[in-house]
């Protein structure tokens, strides 16, 4: 029920952001934008496991399909989120032996540079469909990369502070 809830929360930001033109612009590449469907992704990692996040972004990808009917937008996307999600889920596992804070900065370091790394091989390959010349795609890579990484921390930073205020909020035997 939880991972439901958190896909139609990743359904109303993307509709709501779109269509109220309240995507945020990267200042040196405006054709990016940033916006908070991540935060439900990563949310539904952090309270449910690596299962929820991959559905909470194939719903993503739906939305953005049946939304817009651009299938490589909506494949960037699952890829930006999930990439940044899987990277942190391996950073928690391999800092298991470590303090809560120390396994959510190895995510969060991981979850940043698997995500950068898969969106720059992804716009390596879909760029040139668009028409961008291959010495174009390298030189725009900086901007890709550094629109990544804020984009990766904007999605774990918020997504692991709320998870914190929900396990304050309503705490578990377990937690």
């Amino acid at each position: 029920m939880g991972t439901a809830l958190l896909a139609a929360l990743v359904i109303v930001f993307d509709y709501a952001l779109k269509f109220s033109g309240l995507k945020i612009p990267f200042p040196w590449m405006p054709a990016l934008k940033f916006d908070f469907t991540g935060v439900p992704i990563a949310l539904s990692l952090l309270m449910y496991g690596l299962p929820s996040a991959l559905t909470t972004s194939l719903v993503a990808f739906i939305g953005i399909v049946a939304r817009s009917g651009d299938m490589i937008s909506a494949a960037m996307k699952f890829s930006a989120e999930f990439s940044t999600v899987l990277g942190l889920a391996l950073g928690m596992k391999l800092a298991g032996r470590f303090a809560p804070r120390v396994q959510k900065g190895s995510g969060l370091a991981l979850g940043i540079i698997l995500r950068v790394a898969v969106m720059s091989v992804a716009n390596i390959l879909v760029l040139p469909l668009y028409g961008y010349p291959a010495e174009v795609v390298y030189g725009m890579l900086p901007l890709v990369a550094a629109f990544n990484v804020a984009g990766g921390a904007i999605t774990i930073l918020f997504g692991a502070f709320l998870d914190e205020a929900i396990r304050r909020r309503f705490p578990t035997p377990s937690s």
